[in-house]
């Protein structure tokens, strides 16, 4: 069959094309894409649960130091823009082991619970402030402050500074949409901008460390050695882009979700106690990743197909989490499927950092909002990131009822 060009943000301007990947599922699991909108020889298009999974617990074999996007990293670019040194992505073992282990210290299930309560003030500050609007933006009033906030803490951002992750993350993210890209090398001057910050904040913390994970990383040792700065800037890059930009999405989706199927947004309102189920089902349903790239690093076969060394390899999260081998009835919105396998974190090496926190961040907005604006209904267009990457959502105007609850 012939598939639409997936290196170009206009193949998704409908949306996710769950039809395409349907059919691939069934005829082609391991399709060959012919070149690409960067000038590419092409890439190999991996749509099945099970050879996802596969790829991403072979990370020798299926390398991600040669670049996790389609196009091939840029090294002018890369100086360009300030960055020395490879982001945690990009890092194969037993650098990427390393350096992981950095910051897991800032991330483990413990720690995470000892934020819950934390987090409760967070989303109710949150909601105080939009509650008697009666209207707002709810990607940039509600779902964005939540992770701006938790990412801002952890790393010890004051609270004046933190709409400028937002901003950063934005042109950096949005590469390809033009609400965030005004002028041309706009990406490279926020990352620049970015690094210029981090640099001041880390010169602060290398003086007098604090408690926050910032600190952390700059005073922590692995294999008796230091972070350095070229290596600080990749950190702070990732962690305050991860940290914000997936989660502000996924609550998005999760709202415009519950939106579309009344019947299971009025079982929340009823029972609380199946929220944690249905973020898990908004996480299958929607993944605010849409891919992530791997390079074949010797000859070998999937599925009898041949794969030579130098081949990307693009892994289709949202294709995986509607694989009908795994997944009854698939692309129905289920809040209480169980059990739901989803890939929307990842697997093996690069499974998502920030799990654990992610979870409990958007559990927690979901509690309160229902219960809070349980009359919250769309008052306007909507409007999606335009990119070949990442499924996002730039604005949704809401309105709702001005009366707590």
């Amino acid at each position: 069959m012939k598939i639409p060009d997936l290196s170009h943000a206009d193949s998704f301007s409908q949306g996710f094309p769950h039809e395409v990947f349907r059919t691939l599922r069934r005829e082609q699991p391991v399709a060959w894409h012919e070149g690409d909108r960067f000038g590419g020889p092409g890439f190999w298009v991996i749509t099945k649960h099970e050879d996802i999974r596969t790829i991403g617990k072979n990370p020798i074999l299926f390398s991600s130091n040669q670049g996790t996007n389609i196009e091939d990293p840029d090294a002018r670019q890369r100086e360009e823009g300030g960055l020395q040194a490879p982001v945690l992505l990009d890092m194969d073992p037993p650098e990427h082991v390393r350096y992981r282990k950095l910051v897991n210290a800032g991330f483990t299930p413990r720690q995470i619970a000892q934020l819950q309560s934390h987090s409760e003030k967070l989303v109710k500050d949150i909601l105080d402030r939009a509650t008697p609007l009666g209207a707002c933006d709810f990607v940039t009033d509600i779902a964005a402050e939540l992770p701006l906030q938790v990412i801002g803490e952890l790393l010890g951002v004051p609270h004046e500074d933190r709409h400028k992750i937002f901003d950063w993350s934005n042109r950096m993210i949005g590469r390809e949409d033009p609400e965030y890209q005004t002028a041309e090398g706009e990406e490279m001057r926020a990352a620049a901008e970015m690094f210029l910050y981090a640099h001041g904040q880390a010169e602060q913390r290398l003086e007098a460390p604090r408690g926050d994970l910032m600190s952390a990383i700059l005073h922590g040792e692995v294999d008796g050695q230091r972070i350095s700065m070229a290596e600080f800037d990749a950190f702070f890059l990732i962690l305050a882009i991860a940290g914000n930009e997936t989660t502000r999405n996924m609550i998005s989706h999760g709202l415009l979700l519950l939106l579309d199927h009344p019947e299971q947004k009025q079982r929340l309102i009823d029972d609380a106690s199946l929220i944690p189920n249905a973020v898990e089902e908004m996480l299958r349903y929607r993944p605010p990743v849409m891919y992530f790239r791997r390079t074949v690093t010797a000859d070998t076969e999937l599925r009898g197909v041949k794969l030579r060394q130098g081949d990307k390899v693009t892994l289709w999260y949202p294709s995986a989490n509607r694989d009908e081998e795994i997944f009854e009835d698939p692309d129905r919105f289920d809040i209480t499927r169980k059990p739901n396998n989803h890939l929307s974190f990842g697997v093996g090496e690069h499974f998502c950092l920030g799990t654990h926190l992610a979870r409990q961040e958007i559990r927690e907005m979901f509690r309160q909002l229902l219960t809070r604006m349980p009359d919250i209904e769309i008052a306007g267009d909507i409007e999606y990131l335009r990119s070949h990457f990442i499924d996002g959502v730039k604005h949704i105007p809401i309105k709702y009822s001005t009366s707590d609850r």
